[in-house]
């Protein structure tokens, strides 16, 4: 009788260290699995941040960019005047793919009102290269980072394009700058094509499709004015 009581009382000790372990391990896994959703939420909500913040940007860069075509037609460099304007619809570009994005997510689409200066053409053009500048090597390489991270495949799409795109535009404003410095403006281009699916700028001439989102060249916008 003695040894059949220890017995049951092993075989209850046995059972309530195997509820304790499976308690402990359901616990470990539901804390394991609220920890991951929390990450997958904080990536997200930052993702949508960078978002805010692109968009922002590039609604600025468009606007900036447009008043800096004016004032480069006013001081007689209608070349670097096209430039600008070809920039400020691609920049446009770039802001309304953002901007779909985060229509896309549910989410607040900011209201602004760019803030900026223009001052002479020459300083114009430092300005835009110093921004397509932090925007290459900065901005959007961490942006796209995060966007990974959340796994948002609409904010991949829309931060490379305009990634790939600022990587062709700071040559652009770059030998813009030598041109003036070197008082050899009218030897730019005076005819720049914009894809309007992902804001790629090409000058002189386009090729059948957009190098980046494969788009048909015929539906490239074409600046050979300032007139709008």
């Amino acid at each position: 009788m003695k040894r059949t009581s220890i017995t049951i009382m092993s075989a209850i000790a046995m059972v309530m260290l195997l509820q304790s372990f499976t308690i402990n391990s359901s616990k470990k896994e539901n804390e394991e699995a609220i920890s991951l959703a929390s990450k997958e939420v904080s990536a997200s909500a930052l993702n949508f941040e960078n978002m805010k913040a692109a968009f922002k940007g590039e609604t600025t860069a468009s606007a900036k960019y447009a008043a800096y075509s004016k004032k480069a037609e006013e001081e007689g460099y209608h070349q670097i005047a096209l430039l600008f304007k070809a920039a400020s619809k691609s920049e446009k570009v770039h802001a309304n793919n953002h901007k779909a994005v985060l229509l896309n997510g549910k989410q607040e689409v900011p209201e602004l009102a760019p803030d900026f200066m223009v001052k002479s053409t020459k300083e114009n053009l430092k300005d835009a290269i110093a921004g397509e500048s932090y925007e290459i090597t900065t901005m959007y390489p961490d942006f796209i980072m995060n966007a990974n991270k959340a796994g948002n495949q609409f904010s991949l799409m829309s931060l490379n394009y305009a990634y790939k795109t600022e990587q062709k535009h700071k040559p652009l404003y770059e030998k813009a700058l030598a041109a003036l410095e070197s008082n050899n403006v009218k030897s730019l281009p005076s005819v720049y094509y914009v894809c309007p699916t992902c804001g790629n700028t090409y000058d002189t001439e386009a090729p059948g499709r957009c190098g980046i989102s494969m788009t048909d060249s015929e539906k490239f916008i074409k600046i050979d004015t300032i007139m709008s």
